[in-house]
């Protein structure tokens, strides 16, 4: 996926309010910028990081500036959650997701039923297959983290994928982990527990688990390898 303009580089003052981020630009301007991921970001938000925001042109836009990226211990980590969807959807399209292959056709944004939706759906000769996709920002101890706060909306996707599963379907859930510094993946159990619990429960009733490691530079973001699943 390549930004479709040149980002812009800044020094993080201050997440606030969830959606807000106020950067200070190269020539001193002090711009506030959107934050797509209403997560914690546990580690990804410290004041005087390098930044990288996008400026977007869309009319009758209130904020013009979106929050990218953020440079931890020398590592670009992507933490903009509007990304990974179309990360998964291009790399299953061009067969930079191999686990997903074999699909002729693919819909986004599928109501599985009443209140609940998911990211994707696949559809082909083999059957069809359930997607959920998630974003992982958190890195513990070298291990690649989800989720980075509670999560009540990733268990009820869990518990969905289950149902979906015990119907026939294929199911499974692609962590896409927009940092290269994390050797493997595991639920983050210290801070969501009963996530951990669900995807214990998900995997073992057949659900697949994809973690896939990002690099993500001012260019552009590139699923490049699956990481080891530790439980």
């Amino acid at each position: 996926m390549r930004f479709n303009s040149q980002l812009i580089r800044g020094t993080l003052i201050q997440r606030y309010k969830r959606f807000l981020a106020d950067v200070r630009l190269s020539d001193g301007q002090v711009v506030t910028a959107h934050c797509t991921n209403t997560g914690s970001m546990m580690g990804c938000n410290k004041p005087g990081s390098a930044v990288y925001i996008s400026n977007s042109a869309r009319a009758g836009r209130r904020l013009l500036y979106t929050w990218e990226m953020i440079r931890v211990d020398g590592t670009w980590v992507g933490i903009n959650t509007l990304h990974p969807n179309r990360l998964v959807a291009e790399a299953i399209e061009n067969g930079g997701l191999e686990e997903l292959q074999g699909y002729d056709a693919l819909r986004c944004e599928v109501v599985t039923r009443p209140g609940t939706r998911l990211d994707l759906y696949l559809e082909g000769s083999k059957g069809a297959c359930y997607v959920e996709v998630k974003n992982v920002t958190l890195a513990l101890e070298g291990a690649a983290a989800f989720p980075d706060a509670v999560s009540e909306r990733g268990t009820k996707h869990m518990k969905e994928l289950i149902r979906l599963h015990r119907k026939g379907y294929r199911a499974a859930v692609v962590y896409v982990v927009q940092r290269t510094d994390c050797t493997y993946f595991r639920p983050a159990d210290e801070i969501d527990a009963e996530y951990g619990r669900w995807l214990r429960r998900a995997i073992r009733a057949g659900v697949e688990a994809l973690p896939y490691r990002a690099t993500v530079t001012p260019k552009e973001i590139v699923l490049t390898e699956r990481l080891e699943t530790r439980l």
